[in-house]
């Protein structure tokens, strides 16, 4: 019998390790970022700029430089970035440009194994709570499938990146309660060494409770590491006022129960805090803050740790952002920072909260879009000796499936067939052209059908409105359907939970006038009223309460849309402004306004327009 020999303490769980007792790596993929959406100047710093030339008489030199300041090239300097979609992919990808570059990381995993992660929002001037969406839901699951097991290999793999991008010296703050706190302190050990945590800070709060068996649980872990030294800590700016019973006397004791000659005087400065906190409060006290999600935590708490442990310029990460607590913050004091969440919603709602601070950098908003697809595709139906014909056919076939299509034999654009409609697959890495529309109508009215589906996971712009007209004066029914990205989660897939969503489309008035130029929202119509969830329908009262923000880039450039003029709603504020303000173009010519409406459930759909201004 052979003796194995234990070289050191830790956890192992199945799938660590492989056969050859070798850890498996995290996948670190290197994917190229798309960029949905630029914001050189947030609603906030347009509002204080208002204010500070109030009296003052715009001209029209005022527009042009507004404008030119505005559309900044790409290459004038960093922007924040805000990215949509799975951490682990979008780490791997930041690897190549931020790999040793990062200050400090603070995250907040999910780790309440029955955890609701519904939150409250609007419905025009009412107050709802929406579920998580399926991708959340089931990605949730999907970390708890195996309980302990799976969610510390989820936690392990992306630990393994965040050391990674980590600079020397950096801090981490991992943020956890008493479900999984002890088990994640062994794991950060093992990957950053016993010798390099800091502290283990207990962040204590109140509130109410219904246990009568044991006592409340109200406390909180956050583990703060470094990636070996020096550090950073600010300790002259971590100070806190002393207790009113110390500074009647004016002294405080060294050790314990001192004699009158161990006493010394208070620091005017004040003392350090202690590695528990009980002086922050939980965000249900600090109701101007509150964006709805139950999980959100207080700017006082990320104030703290991002003051104490890095310094004005530093990068700042959050690669489970949520409502953009910590990247709001590191905003606010000065700090660079990139996020990451994979809800859509969690990066809407963290869009315009940034959006309401006045002077806030510049920011923009990424995907991995048809870079993460393909990867998908190639993992799901590629395989080593797959041909690129088979593998398009397969990646067909299960989206039909999806569908509950049949496939087709024998046509060039129609795939398959449902009921009476044909139905047409967009590919993973393009969007579905106009070009490709007319020439599946040309296929449908050779073969004398009448209806068409078309699905696809992007779309070219203006496409919507065009061709469903289009195709109604040919006699055909035309129905655009979005491929949700739902289908790349196997635990949505396998419960059956897919849901193909028609396009919704939006109208507009455009007034131009003396070089000036407003839009109207006029309407926007989802057209799966029935997929709607009741609770939502029946606070509906119009079309505008589907409409929770709308924004113009008023030169758009077939690249990244840029904002130049938002209307959203907020907890504070739910109205929305349904016209924009008059926007002056510093010359006469033909410019393609874009207008993008975000609706209540995270969608967005996006319309060009193109306007002659003398």
């Amino acid at each position: 019998m052979s003796q194995i020999h234990i070289t050191r303490t830790e956890l192992v769980w199945p799938g660590k390790y492989d056969e050859e007792g070798n850890l498996v790596p995290p996948r670190r993929v290197n994917l190229p970022f798309q960029v949905i959406e630029r914001i050189n100047e947030t609603r906030g710093t347009r509002e204080k700029r208002e204010e500070d030339r109030e009296g003052h008489v715009a001209t029209l030199f005022d527009y042009w430089r507004a404008e030119e300041e505005q559309r900044a090239p790409d290459d004038d300097g960093w922007r924040n970035k805000l990215i949509w979609g799975d951490n682990l992919y979008v780490m791997g990808s930041l690897l190549e440009h931020f790999a040793g570059k990062v200050d400090l990381v603070y995250i907040d995993p999910p780790y309440a194994t029955g955890a609701d992660f519904s939150f409250r929002t609007r419905i025009g001037n009412e107050q709802v709570t929406r579920k998580q969406s399926v991708i959340e839901e089931e990605a949730y699951r999907d970390t708890w499938r195996g309980g302990a097991a799976t969610y510390l290999a989820m936690v392990h793999k992306r630990l393994q990146l965040v050391k990674d991008l980590l600079a020397p010296g950096a801090s981490l703050f991992v943020h956890l309660d008493y479900r999984m706190d002890s088990y994640v302190r062994l794991v950060l050990d093992e990957l950053f060494s016993r010798d390099n945590l800091r502290n283990e800070i207990v962040w204590c709060y109140t509130g109410p409770s219904q246990t009568s068996r044991y006592f409340p649980q109200k406390h909180d872990m956050i583990y703060w590491y470094t990636k070996g030294e020096p550090w950073v800590f600010n300790t002259e700016l971590l100070r806190v006022p002393y207790k009113k019973s110390l500074k009647s006397t004016g002294s405080t004791s060294v050790i314990g129960r001192a004699s009158d000659d161990e006493l010394e005087e208070l620091d005017d400065r004040g003392k350090l805090i202690e590695d528990w906190w009980s002086d922050i409060a939980t965000i249900g006290y600090i109701h101007k803050e509150i964006t709805g999600y139950d999980t959100q935590k207080p700017e006082g708490l990320l104030e703290r740790i991002i003051t104490a442990t890095s310094e004005p310029g530093d990068l700042v990460a959050d690669f489970f952002c949520g409502s953009g607590t910590t990247l709001a913050v590191a905003e606010k004091l000065g700090r660079r920072w990139i996020g990451c969440d994979l809800s859509r919603y969690a990066i809407h709602t963290t869009r315009k909260r940034l959006m309401e601070i006045p002077d806030a950098s510049p920011f923009e908003v990424l995907n991995l879009g048809k870079y993460e697809r393909q990867i998908w595709q190639g993992i799901s139906f590629g395989g080593d000796k797959r041909t690129q014909q088979i593998l398009i056919f397969e990646y067909l076939k299960f989206i039909l499936e999806l569908y509950g299509a049949q496939p087709l034999a024998g046509t060039e654009h129609l795939h398959g067939k449902k009921g009476s409609a044909m139905v047409h697959v967009g590919a993973v890495d393009a969007p579905v052209t106009i070009d490709e529309i007319n020439a599946c109508l040309a296929e449908c009215k050779a073969m004398d059908q009448s209806e068409i589906h078309v699905l696809g996971w992007e779309w070219e712009m203006g496409l919507a409105n065009l061709m469903v007209e289009e195709a109604e004066a040919q006699g055909i029914k035309l129905l655009l359907l979005k491929i949700p990205r739902e289908v790349m989660e196997q635990q949505a897939v396998d419960k059956g939970a897919i849901k193909f969503y028609e396009l919704a489309y939006l109208e507009t008035h455009i007034e131009i006038d003396d070089g000036a130029v407003t839009v109207e929202l006029t309407d926007f119509v989802i057209p799966n009223d029935e997929l709607v969830p009741d609770e939502v329908r029946e606070k509906v009262t119009k079309w505008s309460d589907f409409v929770d923000y709308w924004a113009v880039d008023w030169d758009f450039q077939n690249d990244a849309f840029l904002n130049g003029w938002t209307s959203y709603r907020t907890r504070q504020d739910p109205t929305l402004k349904l016209k924009t303000d008059r926007h002056v173009y510093g010359h006469p010519g033909t410019y393609r306004i874009m207008v993008k409406v975000i609706d209540i459930f995270g969608n967005d759909t996006s319309q060009v327009f193109e306007v002659e201004v003398a």
